[in-house]
């Protein structure tokens, strides 16, 4: 029996157990086989993509007509892109570790990644994987361009060397990645909090400084020292970085990076094309005496900023035979090391949210600390409810409230941009954070918001069998339509008046009538869809076009709230 392979079984089997209701209610009655399968492929993409289990089981598309695809996640755009991760998972109840990735697994991730994304091509899927595979492609219709990344995970090792003569006969290009993910590289996952004790071997002058109660070191590293710094710690030197890996060719920074390393003579010009790398550590020591090289010894080491330079130039460089390793010896990235005591947390979350900016992804953790989340994490406790600040991996009560989800509900609820918040939750905590997080926001608005879109968010993932297609792309429209008949029954000209003070009048209206208020909001999506398209049906592509671009907005605001629910 492989360890790694039993402490992740472990983890898959309870999984299972815990959330077999969830898993059933997501994708059908399962047998105690399908429910470990679908729990493996659950537990991957919840530790790669740092999911939380309502996203995770969102994700799943495993049944019928899934054209191999067990999951299938959808990033947000920017820059015209956007990253689509498809997930298939192949489980074995033996736990040895040894069998590779079957070849015709292989073969059906190459024909999902070539025929899923192209909207003329003409293909049967189960409903799950059709709402989504159609939101892609309405995505592509409007000139977007997907990248894809197939991640194909199960409890062995990688595929066999016939698999891969499939891959590169497939030829896809740069736009798909594939990548094996199994149980080292979760247990990998799960270790990547322990600190990281190391030294680093400059090249050159470098600059050491005392500033500010701490000490900062400047100078420059070679690529092949970085590249194998990171092959010894992986995930823990890049703590949730390396989860988030956009790969080689999932990222045009990325693809820039590693033509420059392809290239021999613009290797030397490495130094100057990319903006360097930030590390912190909690404490470092070395020579003052020697004047260059120094060897700089390190205490829990941790890169902050440039994760995604070290991952690739790693990758890259171990590709590398030895015939295409010429002027490697003159390639270096500035590097920028901070001594910042453990102490120092608040400063030290400032310095990495500041080093992260342009990559709001992470800035959901970099947020955690600022002084409105700890506010509304005090207000929202007097109501009885757990504001979740930081990501954790714990399981999740009706009761706990996770800071992503409030970012959506609110966004979506009080501020009236439901488009925005389903396809722009890449920004909620960059550009859009201060509109959504106003200083005027309460804990009781929050709460409120995020139990009105629950009710929506329930009505989207188990729809009736005669729901409108829409229902599934339209869960933050309806919130925002459900709360504005919450307002008028409260009789409230807008959401700052709710308050501590009346919100068990707020909750106990919404336990009473959540459900009416969502078959309001329902006609009234349907009847403008009606004023936009006539009375026809509208396709897949075009409604998840629609409630992206938000063109209901408008009609929705002008139509009068019905004075009550027609026989």
């Amino acid at each position: 029996m492989n360890l790694n392979a039993s402490i992740i079984d472990q983890r898959v089997h309870k999984l299972a157990t815990d959330q077999r209701q969830s898993l059933n209610d997501a994708l059908g009655a399962l047998s105690d086989e399908k429910a470990v399968s679908a729990a493996f492929v659950l537990l991957v993409m919840q530790m790669l993509l740092d999911l939380d289990l309502d996203e995770g089981l969102d994700a799943l598309t495993e049944g019928g007509n899934d054209f191999g695809v067990d999951g299938l996640h959808i990033g947000s755009e920017q820059d015209g892109e956007f990253l689509v991760t498809l997930f298939q998972g192949k489980y074995k109840r033996r736990l040895e570790g040894q069998a590779n990735f079957p070849e015709d697994g292989v073969q059906k991730a190459l024909t999902a990644a070539r025929y899923l994304f192209d909207p003329a091509s003409a293909i049967t899927l189960n409903k799950r994987l059709a709402v989504r595979v159609e939101d892609i492609r309405s995505r592509v219709r409007d000139g977007l361009l997907p990248r894809v990344r197939v991640i194909l995970c199960n409890n062995g090792q990688r595929w066999n060397e016939l698999a891969q003569a499939h891959v590169q006969r497939a030829d896809l290009g740069d736009q798909v990645t594939l990548e094996h993910v199994n149980h080292d590289t979760l247990v990998g996952i799960m270790q990547s909090t322990k600190p990281v004790n190391e030294t680093l071997r400059l090249s050159g002058k470098a600059l050491v400084e005392d500033f500010d109660f701490s000490r900062v070191l400047v100078g420059k590293i070679g690529l092949t020292e970085l590249a194998a710094l990171v092959q010894r710690h992986g995930e823990k030197l890049l703590e949730r970085n390396i989860r988030r890996y956009l790969g080689l060719s999932g990222n045009r920074v990325n693809e820039g990076i590693r033509a420059t390393l392809l290239d021999p003579a613009e290797r030397s010009h490495f130094y100057f094309y990319n903006n360097g790398i930030t590390l912190t550590c909690s404490k470092f020591s070395y020579n003052a005496l020697q004047g260059t090289d120094y060897q700089v010894r390190v205490e829990g080491l941790q890169i902050i900023n440039g994760g995604q330079t070290s991952n690739t130039i790693a990758r890259v460089l171990a590709d590398l035979d030895l015939a295409s390793q010429d002027h490697l010896d003159q390639a270096f990235v500035l590097l920028r090391l901070y001594e910042l005591q453990d102490e120092r947390t608040d400063f030290v979350s400032k310095v990495t949210y500041a080093t992260n900016s342009q990559n709001p992804v992470d800035l959901r953790d970099l947020r955690a600390n600022d002084e409105v989340q700890r506010r509304l994490d005090l207000s929202v406790a007097e109501l009885g409810y757990t504001y979740r600040r930081k990501r954790t991996d714990g399981p999740t009560r009706p009761e706990d409230i996770t800071s992503s989800v409030a970012a959506e509900a609110v966004l979506a609820v009080w501020r009236k941009l439901p488009h925005q918040a389903k396809f722009l939750a890449r920004e909620h905590f960059g550009k859009l954070y201060d509109r959504i997080f106003s200083t005027k926001l309460s804990g009781a608005q929050l709460v409120i918001a995020v139990l009105v879109y629950r009710v929506a968010e329930n009505r989207r993932k188990r729809p009736a069998p005669d729901a409108p297609d829409f229902i599934a792309y339209a869960s933050c429209f309806l919130a925002m339509r459900s709360a504005q008949y919450l307002l008028r029954d409260m009789g409230l000209e807008n959401s700052e008046h709710i308050t501590h003070q009346n919100f068990s009048q707020a909750k106990s209206m919404l336990l009473q009538k959540g459900d009416r208020y969502t078959d309001f909001a329902q006609k009234d999506i349907q009847q403008a869809l009606s004023q936009l398209y006539g009375k026809g049906s509208v396709s897949l592509q075009r409604l998840s076009a629609t409630f992206r671009r938000g063109d209901l907005i408008e009609i929705l605001d002008q139509a009068p709230l019905r004075q009550r629910l027609s026989k």
